[in-house]
């Protein structure tokens, strides 16, 4: 536990570090919310900056500003979009909890420095894929918006329009927009790309998926006659496939491919590298001007010669390596964010404790806690 009745629960909220990250980890909104429940927030001056959000807002609903010194100073939870470095907790209280994306497969130095210097680490990114915790899953969130936007990046680099337009001069010819995996990304770029009036089509290593493409208005293609994955894998997330079905997708994808002319690829296992959805081979298929969008980039992308970060030519199709696209809207991005914590955090909230209480059988806490009484824990980690 952390926090008590006579000393409430300080919670943190800093400035984030990484190179290109513009998102907050709480709002004025989730900072009124902390406090209604009995907790004091402290923030670091210029944290919503990116976000658009001044600290004079942050100020206005209660929370204490300062430097980061003075916001980690006797905190006992640090929240963060992307986990702070143990050596800036310092002065934090023993045994306090980062609750935050913490990256634990790419970052493993930093969770060990966690269990080091006695820090409860709590990665948001391995919340469980069940009914109760939807409110709290980061992974969703911040994919929504990037699928969305993937749709919008495209559209802005695809310098054509996208809806059939009916013209004294002529009729425009709606563009075609494949999407490559229909988790929750690849179900908001359907969305959005038929928002904008493409014409859709869409595919997954899950046969459960067709249905759900079809009912926002998109063509499924899927391989005939080849057994995919009829479920999901462990947590709701896509497992890898067969050789035989990945070779038969292969070949349905290239004939498919080489007619589009934006294609979206979502396609992530967590902890490994992302799967190879598009060879060069295939993108030398599409013509000139053609797009595709990569979301898994930053994981080694599921298309040949993508570059996270980048947009790079290859046969004359634009391949962009998106690179954390849920950043690139922090506003919103933030909000949706800020409230998957306090979602998380109000949802073990004890009243009479004035405090949050993770019990050791829970299964929400068993998923996302990395480290505790000064070791790593969790099994996916220690298991690796």
């Amino acid at each position: 536990m952390v926090g008590t009745v006579a000393n409430p629960v300080r919670i943190a909220v800093l400035k984030e570090r990484a190179e290109g990250e513009a998102r907050v980890a709480a709002t004025p909104e989730t900072v009124k919310k902390f406090i209604a429940l009995g907790a004091t927030v402290a923030g670091e001056r210029g944290a919503g900056a990116g976000a658009s959000i001044p600290d004079a807002e942050f100020g206005a609903a209660g929370a204490e500003l300062g430097d980061a010194a003075s916001t980690t100073k006797d905190a006992d939870i640090v929240l963060g979009v992307q986990g702070p470095e143990a050596a800036s907790l310092n002065g934090a209280t023993s045994g306090a909890w980062v609750v935050a994306g913490l990256d634990p497969f790419g970052r493993r130095d930093r969770i060990d420095a966690y269990a080091g210097a006695g820090i409860e680490a709590l990665a948001m990114e391995f919340m469980p894929r069940i009914t109760r915790a939807q409110s709290m899953d980061i992974l969703s969130s911040q994919s929504n918006l990037a699928g969305y936007k993937a749709v919008i990046d495209g559209a802005a680099a695809y310098r054509r329009a996208f809806p059939m337009m009916m013209t004294a001069a002529g009729t425009v010819s709606p563009a075609k927009v494949f999407v490559m995996g229909v988790g929750v990304a690849g179900l908001q770029a359907i969305a959005t790309a038929k928002r904008l009036g493409a014409q859709v089509s869409a595919t997954d290593v899950r046969s459960a998926t067709k249905e759900q493409i079809q009912s926002l208005g998109a063509k499924p293609i899927f391989v005939e006659n080849v057994a995919g994955i009829e479920g999901e894998g462990a947590g709701g997330y896509a497992t890898e496939m067969s050789d035989e079905y990945r070779q038969a997708q292969a070949e349905l994808v290239s004939s498919h491919i080489a007619k589009q002319d934006i294609v979206i690829t979502t396609a992530l296992i967590p902890g490994r590298a992302a799967p190879r959805l598009i060879s060069d081979a295939q993108l030398a298929t599409m013509r000139a001007g053609s797009v595709v969008i990569d979301l898994a980039a930053e994981a080694g992308g599921n298309v040949e010669g993508c570059i996270a970060g980048e947009a790079v030519q290859h046969h004359g199709v634009t391949v962009i390596g998106a690179s954390n696209l849920a950043r690139s809207i922090p506003a919103d991005s933030s909000a949706l964010f800020a409230r998957n914590l306090y979602n998380f955090l109000s949802a073990f909230w004890d009243k009479d404790a004035s405090a949050p209480v993770l019990p050791d059988d829970d299964e929400i806490v068993q998923a996302i806690r990395l480290t505790s009484g000064g070791k790593v824990v969790s099994e996916r980690l220690t298991a690796s």
